[in-house]
């Protein structure tokens, strides 16, 4: 009973077999599978960067959204949807524990390290605001305490993940009423919290700096807390954005992705990835040119398919190569794999932060965990109420009470930290973030392979 019980499967056993035996990687054959993986981290940024941001641009344009909602929503569900093919697969095919193990083992990854990314890797201070940062952790705790909850008995009912849904109905709920409670907010917490007070003074001092018109900043404003354009320092978007709200005409379409460029290093960067190019080219429109601004819809969501198709074959190569340079599994499955199944966020994040969008990348950060308890719900609901309604969903519940302990302590030491921080993500919040998730995953480690505590874990066979 106990073997079965710290008894794990290989990673490698939820995909197809690879392109060589086992001696065959270790004679040479490995390095195949590190050209796919850097050639899988290009492929995903060229979907984010040309597909898959412009069209979160333009859907925030039209609703009206401000960044960190964006963020929290739309940014949010297409960087997390191979965590929500992830889950289907564990609880519909592989009918293992893949989908919990892979999301709650890379939520602190999703917090720590790539807010250390968004720190280091952008040169570009960007301020933060209080509202938003502290709605998402609240979201992402509550949603944390009950998925635990639930899985404490190693059982999952219909009500149970019913609940679940609910809780991210509310969040959404709040979302809508977004604008009016932090402006409540404001004015009530101004005289004795400083962080909003400096977010209302930034607030009225940013009105005029608007990409587009000056004179027509007050009919755009109305909608949204801050600048809802996410890359309103790039000539293209701003003047896409403006020909959304009719204020400006474009004068010139957006340059076909064909277009050799200019820097050599950009040039070489290009001619490697024009297969990935074409095919995105032949499957997904192009909402920045003119002829496909009102599909963008379409771009948004084959964009977000496109991010679960290499999201996957990435992992599966990170899987074999860390199974064949004999990394444990468990340090796999804290570090290369947790890692390689947030690349989207990371990346997305990343650059918006680079623009100086520090509320809509802290807000995919931690709205896509947030959505990532929804990814849990959505099967277990589905099997439960429709398709086993005879018996609860059987998952195996060992080391949540660390999980617990280390997710709940990552979002109080962000929030903390960006507090203490004046409110803005820098090379310093970066650096602090990053030395922290050393110390989780070092720690979490040291508790997977049983030198802390008494959970030991082996790989089955």
């Amino acid at each position: 009973s106990e073997n079965r019980t710290n008894c794990v499967l290989s990673s490698s056993s939820e995909f197809p077999e690879g392109f060589f035996t086992p001696q065959e990687r270790k004679d040479g054959g490995i390095v195949i599978y590190f050209i796919i993986i850097l050639y899988m981290f290009l492929a995903v940024s060229i979907v984010c960067d040309d597909y898959f941001l412009p069209s979160l641009e333009i859907i925030s344009e039209c609703l009206g959204l401000s960044q960190d909602v964006a963020g929290a929503t739309f940014m949010a569900a297409g960087s997390s949807a191979p965590e929500l093919v992830t889950a289907f697969l564990g609880v519909f095919v592989t009918k293992g524990d893949i989908g919990i193990s892979t999301i709650l083992g890379s939520a602190i990854y999703n917090l720590l390290g790539i807010c250390a990314a968004c720190g280091l890797l952008s040169s570009v201070v960007s301020k933060l605001s209080c509202w938003p940062l502290f709605r998402d952790c609240l979201a992402y705790t509550v949603s944390v305490a009950a998925v635990l909850t639930m899985i404490s008995d190693s059982r999952i009912y219909w009500y149970e993940s019913a609940s679940l849904l609910l809780i991210y109905g509310c969040y959404i709920l709040v979302l809508c009423f977004d604008i009016k409670i932090n402006q409540c907010l404001m004015k009530k917490f101004s005289s004795c919290c400083s962080c909003f007070t400096k977010a209302m003074e930034e607030s009225a001092e940013q009105q005029p700096l608007a990409g587009w018109r000056e004179e027509s900043g007050p009919l755009i404003r109305q909608q949204s807390r801050t600048d809802s354009g996410i890359f309103q320092d790039e000539l293209d978007y701003s003047q896409l954005s403006t020909s959304l709200h009719g204020l400006d005409e474009i004068s010139e379409d957006h340059p076909s992705v064909f277009t050799m460029p200019e820097a050599d290093m950009k040039r070489i960067l290009w001619v490697l990835s024009l297969p990935i190019i074409t095919l995105l080219y032949l499957t997904t429109p192009d909402c920045r040119r003119r002829f496909w601004r009102n599909w963008f819809m379409v771009t948004f969501l084959m964009s977000a398919a496109w991010i679960s198709a290499i999201t996957y074959v990435l992992v599966w190569m990170i899987t074999i190569a860390g199974e064949t340079l004999g990394i444990p599994e468990s340090v796999m499955g804290l570090t290369l794999l947790a890692a390689g199944t947030s690349v989207p966020d990371t990346v997305a994040s990343v650059l918006v932060a680079r623009k100086g969008n520090g509320d809509m990348a802290m807000s995919n950060i931690v709205g896509s965990n947030v959505f990532d308890m929804l990814c849990l719900g959505i099967p277990w609901f589905i099997k439960t109420a429709f398709i086993n309604t005879s018996g609860p969903i059987e998952v195996n519940s060992s080391g949540l009470t660390y999980t617990a302990i280390s997710l709940i302590c990552s979002v109080v030491f962000i929030f903390l930290a960006i507090h203490l921080n004046g409110w803005k993500i820098d090379k310093k919040l970066g650096a602090m973030c990053l030395v922290l998730y050393l110390v989780f995953t070092v720690l979490s480690i040291l508790y997977e392979l049983g030198i802390i505590g008494n959970n030991p874990t082996r790989v089955c066979g």
